[in-house]
Formats: C-alpha cells, sequence, structure tokens
C-alpha cells in the first residue's frame, strides 16, 4: 500500500503540483499567460476523459503491476521534456501526452487496487489512506521544491532575473521527474502481480461489454456529478498562490508557502474524512464537506478575507482545502452505496471519472477568463462564486444519491 500511495502522487506530480504550487514562476518563465496555460490543461482533460473511459477495462482485465510501473515511467518523460522550457506549443503538446500517460494506464489501476485493499468495510480508511498518504508526497515534495526555489532565487525575490527563474523551475522539475521514476521502480517490485485477469484467452483480450451493466445504474450517474463538483473545487485550489500575489502583494516563494500550506492539510482531512465515512456513511460525510466547502468559497467570493490580515487568508484556505481534500478522500468509497461489484470497479472507475474529471477540460480556462479579463481581486471573486455554486450542485447531489439509495433498500426488504 505504500507503494500504491507514493506512485499515486508521483505520477500526478509533473502535471498538477508544479502549476499548483509554483503558478506564479510558472507562468514568468514560459512567458504564458493563464489563459493559455489553462489551454494546455484543457488539452490534458479532453485526452484525459477518453482514457478514463478506455482505462477502466484495461484495469479489470490486466495486472495492476505492469500498467502503473509502465505509466510512471512513460510520464517522466515529459517531465524531461519540461526542462527544456517548450514553447506554449510544447507545453500544449506535453499537456496531451499526460493526459494519456497518467490516466490510460494507471487511474483506474490504482482505484481498483485500494479498493481491493480496502475489503468490505474499510472503503473510506482505504481511499483517506491513498489521498492522505499521496498528500504526504505532495506536500514534502512541494516543500522541498519551495526550498530549491528559495536556494537558487536572490533573497530579494523580486529581483530575480527571468533565467534565474527558470534555473529554479527546471530544478523543481527535475526532482518531481525523479520521483516519478523512483516511483515506478517501488511498483515493480513491492506490488505482485496477483490482480491480474489474464487467466484466460479471451480474459487478455479488451472488452467492453460490461459498460452497459454499469451506465444502467443511475447512481453511477450521481457520482459522476459529484466528483465534478468535488474535483472543481480542487481544481479551484491552483488559484490560491497566484489570489495570494494579486490581491495580498506576496511574493513567488511567499506564494508557494501558501499552497504547499494547502497540501500539508491533505493527509490529516483526507484520512480524517475516511474514517469518519466508514463510521457515519461516505455519503453522509460528503454532504457535510460540501456544505462547508460552499461557505468557505462564499467567503472569498464576497472579499472576507482583507489584505490588511493576512490570516484571514490563511484560515480561509485552510478550510476550504480541508473539505477539498475531504471529498478526494472519500468519494471513490461510495461505490458500494451505488452498489457496484468489486469486479467492475474498473469499468465504474472509468465512467465516473469521464464523467467527473471534466473539470480538467474547462477549469483553466474559466480560471485565466476570469483573471486575466478581470484583473486584481475581482477576477478571483467571481471564479470563488462559480465554485461556491458547484459546491452546491454537489450537495444536492449526494441528497439525490442518498434517496435512491434508500429506495432500493426499501424496495430490497418490502414483502413480495
Amino acid at each position: 500500500m505504500t507503494a500504491i500511495v507514493i506512485s499515486g502522487e508521483a505520477i500526478f506530480l509533473l502535471p498538477f503540483v508544479v502549476p499548483r504550487v509554483f503558478r506564479p514562476t510558472l507562468l514568468d518563465v514560459f512567458g504564458i499567460t493563464n489563459l493559455e496555460l489553462g489551454t494546455a490543461f484543457s488539452l490534458y482533460g479532453i485526452v484525459a476523459m477518453f482514457s478514463y473511459f478506455a482505462g477502466g477495462p484495461l484495469a479489470d482485465r490486466f495486472s495492476v503491476r505492469r500498467l502503473m510501473a509502465s505509466a510512471l515511467v512513460v510520464t517522466s518523460l515529459g517531465g524531461a521534456y519540461l526542462t527544456t522550457i517548450p514553447p506554449l506549443s510544447g507545453l500544449c503538446v506535453v499537456y496531451a501526452f499526460w493526459g494519456m500517460s497518467t490516466i490510460l494506464l494507471f487511474w483506474a489501476a490504482l482505484i481498483r487496487a485500494t479498493r481491493e485493499w480496502g475489503g468490505e468495510f474499510r472503503q473510506g480508511t482505504a481511499y483517506g489512506i491513498l489521498d492522505g498518504g499521496r498528500g504526504v508526497v505532495a506536500a514534502g515534495l512541494a516543500l522541498a521544491g519551495t526550498y530549491v526555489l528559495q536556494w537558487v532565487l536572490p533573497d530579494d525575490v523580486d529581483s530575480a532575473t527571468l533565467a534565474q527563474k527558470s534555473a529554479a523551475l527546471q530544478q523543481v522539475i527535475w526532482i518531481f521527474t525523479s520521483m516519478s521514476v523512483l516511483a515506478a521502480v517501488l511498483i515493480w517490485f513491492c506490488v505482485p502481480d496477483s490482480q491480474t485477469r489474464e487467466t484466460t484467452d479471451a480474459g487478455k483480450r479488451f472488452s467492453l461489454k460490461h459498460v452497459p451493466t454499469v451506465l444502467r445504474n443511475p447512481a453511477v450517474w450521481l457520482q459522476g456529478v459529484i466528483v465534478v463538483c468535488a474535483y472543481t473545487g480542487y481544481k479551484g485550489a491552483d488559484d490560491f498562490g497566484l489570489y495570494s500575489r494579486d490581491v495580498f502583494d506576496f511574493d513567488d516563494v511567499q506564494a508557494a508557502r501558501l499552497s504547499t500550506l494547502s497540501l500539508w492539510l491533505r493527509p490529516v482531512t483526507a484520512l480524517t474524512a475516511g474514517v469518519v465515512a466508514d463510521k457515519i456513511g461516505a455519503s453522509r460525510s460528503v454532504l457535510i464537506c460540501f456544505a462547508v466547502l460552499a461557505i468557505g468559497d462564499l467567503a472569498i467570493a464576497f472579499g472576507v478575507p482583507h489584505p490588511g490580515v493576512p490570516w484571514m487568508l490563511f484560515v480561509v484556505v485552510a478550510g476550504t482545502s480541508a473539505m477539498v481534500y475531504g471529498l478526494r478522500g472519500i468519494y471513490f468509497a461510495l461505490f458500494p452505496e451505488a452498489q457496484v461489484s468489486v469486479a467492475l470497479t474498473g469499468t465504474a472507475v472509468g465512467i465516473v471519472s469521464f464523467i467527473g474529471y471534466t473539470p480538467d477540460v474547462f477549469m483553466g480556462p474559466l480560471m485565466g477568463y476570469l483573471t486575466d479579463t478581470f484583473p486584481g481581486a475581482l477576477g478571483h471573486q467571481y471564479l470563488f462564486g462559480a465554485l461556491a455554486g458547484f459546491a452546491a450542485c454537489g450537495h444536492l447531489a449526494t441528497l439525490a444519491f442518498q434517496w435512491i439509495g434508500a429506495r432500493r433498500s426499501a424496495q430490497a426488504h418490502s414483502p413480495g
């Protein structure tokens, strides 16, 4: 499980953690706007959507160990290319490449392995450990990257030249690229081939025959909506660093530290949410997280954190981050309540992810448009107003999910 946790974050360090923690520096070094970076994210999301759909049945058929190790090595190649600081066209290509490498061979295999490890009664804990452990890896490496940034840049960060910023960012990218390779080695030697479905010639053939069965389950569609709303909140957290620079006048290092603080909350909140979900039910825990998340997003939307009072910023960032990571830690623990069999986990993951991770397509351009079109605090307030709306929709979708579960339970226990 340790190898699974490390690999589960290592593969996403390059496409997600780099722009999240070091976003201001990345924009300066690559000479791009928020909207242009959002375009690269969109290409990732478009490729990833189809990869989610196809990757689910692959995870039900083939060795988890081989799929995950291959994906990590292939993803690291994109990191090596990124250190060359390519033009915008090259950045878009590498993000599209990552949309395939991180999802098609990896994502459903990761979720299936975690569900099987959790067994019948520890689903919330299993997913909490997965996302919480991933949070430890991400936060630790983000902290190391922040120290590298601080070490390479001059004491007066604002006076750093473009060459100095480029050198610092390249060092960070190399650290994350190396971590992806190391994770591949860990998976290869620590994860057995026991999950493979390659037991017969028929089993070796890629099959989509179980997709209609999963698609006929309305709870799976609602779970996809829940993931959409939760993941939108997660993507919105990418804005914390830029928000602190634009509104609170933080420099690049201070902004990176704030983003890193957000990551450090992930292991605690994800694991806590998982344990609580096993006690009171995953859907109830999801309801609570969405309600609190909406309040935190509205606080930023209405300008509650005042530029002259930095501690208010840290409180709001901590609160919203905790709920975002809590949701990420448990939304796949809804599969038992959705009555998805373990044998069809990979296929269900593919369908839910195909629906749920569409924010990879639209959130980048949305964030870029709002922050570029409405400079200063206003663009960020509009963004978090939209995020509050998604949180409210997620709350409603969870209520509908619970209603379907209660109706099924009543039908199962009705006489005749």
